[in-house]
């Protein structure tokens, strides 16, 4: 397209940012990485170089941001070749937002969170995520209600005069699994067009420009929904009458039940998976961690899809005998409270307790959401072929040691 190529090989990769390539898989093509758990909780904002890396080719590269535009096209009026100018002088709005990785391509959780305490239970197909493919970002740019009101689609319209009713993301981005073709992405037609929703066509980031690893020139930020659905360096936007039938949509990041197995599997009869649902983890602690008995410090995020907010979070330092509710917090000095106005409705939420522990034991958290939903218990019940949305009860074990070394 003018302006935006996508490149053929690895050759021209931006350097990978040191903060964000501690693990699992740093310097391999494409590069995917996620920081540490412990730096999740150092900002409620999270920095880029922070926030999780997750891509399936080559990045694109910008050679004229004068010259990039999006073609929106489809069951509309008027198909129309939209300037970086154009959505430049729409209305910016900043949106706090968190993106989870499958849940991801980048913003929402993933949905691949997890993925590897998953694999614990039986062998998972997928890159092996643990609790850091995710991130909290405050994400500049036009609503794509706005964006659709200039081709003639009115704002909280479902269907459009010629049959349209999803929306479909194609970037630039070039991957295997749609053999050579774009990437790309959908959301009902009725979640575009109301402004209440907060998609956004974003061009920055916490305040910068978007990196070429997180989209530039140009991405997709669909709150609330896995961040497979966010689609990155954005080409074209088509009006579809069905959703997207790419392999991201249809051949993968669909919920399965334990029973199905990769010989007796039937992709059609699940539907995408869209908002992520409620889960938390402990971020102060690593998966076995040794403390000093006393007072110890138990901290972490909690967060669910849909705009839904975090009632409340319990924690148990006796391995789920009693539990302890923890203080929940987004600001400083701002009292959180779920489905409030002062409330980042489409961001995590930190929560911490501080408890005595006088001996080695299981730590477990777990989180329940404005609309009463509950993590499950056991990663047992939840298990999927594909090894997404482990939101089972996070548990780290810790061993009181009295030495000094």
């Amino acid at each position: 397209m003018p302006g935006l190529t996508a490149p053929s090989d690895y050759s021209q990769e931006p350097p990978p940012q040191i903060a964000a390539a501690f693990f699992p898989f740093p310097f391999q093509t494409p590069f995917n990485a996620e920081p540490p758990r412990s730096a999740l909780v150092a900002s409620y904002v999270t920095p880029s170089d922070f926030f999780y890396k997750r891509n399936h080719g080559p990045i694109p590269i910008v050679e004229d941001i004068n010259r990039y535009s999006v073609f929106v096209s489809g069951l509309l009026e008027r198909p129309r070749q939209i300037m970086m100018k154009d959505i430049w002088m729409l209305p910016k709005y900043n949106v706090t937002a968190t993106l989870q990785l499958h849940p991801a391509n980048d913003l929402s959780q993933c949905a691949g969170n997890r993925r590897t305490a998953m694999s614990k239970t039986k062998t998972v197909r997928g890159v092996g995520w643990d609790v850091s493919a995710i991130g909290n970002a405050t994400w500049g740019g036009a609503k794509l209600s706005d964006v659709l009101e200039l081709v003639g689609i009115p704002k909280l319209t479902s269907v459009t005069q010629f049959g349209g009713r999803h929306v479909e993301f194609v970037s630039v981005d070039k991957c295997k699994e749609e053999n050579g073709g774009p990437y790309k992405a959908s959301i009902p037609l009725s979640q575009a067009t109301n402004p209440e929703a907060d998609v956004l066509l974003a061009y920055e980031m916490n305040g910068e420009p978007l990196n070429r690893d997180h989209g530039y020139p140009l991405r997709v930020v669909v709150p609330g929904v896995i961040g497979a659905r966010s689609v990155k360096w954005l080409e074209e936007i088509n009006i579809i009458a069905e959703e997207c039938q790419g392999f991201f949509m249809q051949k993968d990041y669909k919920m399965f039940p334990p029973s199905v197995n990769w010989d007796n599997i039937d992709w059609s009869t699940r539907r995408p998976q869209m908002d992520f649902p409620v889960q938390c983890v402990i971020c102060s602690l690593e998966d076995v961690s040794t403390i000093k008995p006393g007072k110890v410090k138990i901290s972490g995020y909690a967060a669910s899809g849909g705009g839904r907010g975090i009632e409340r979070v319990d924690v148990s330092i006796d391995g789920g005998k009693t539990w302890l509710e923890a203080s929940r917090f987004q600001k400083s000095g701002v009292p959180y409270i779920s489905d409030h106005a002062n409330s980042d409705k489409w961001a995590w939420v930190f929560f911490e307790v501080t408890a005595d522990i006088r001996q080695s034991t299981e730590i477990i958290a777990k989180a329940v959401d404005s609309a009463a939903n509950v993590q499950p218990e056991k990663v047992e019940d939840i298990w999927n072929l594909r090894g997404i949305l482990n939101t089972s009860w996070h548990r780290v074990k810790v061993q009181a040691s009295h030495s000094n070394l």
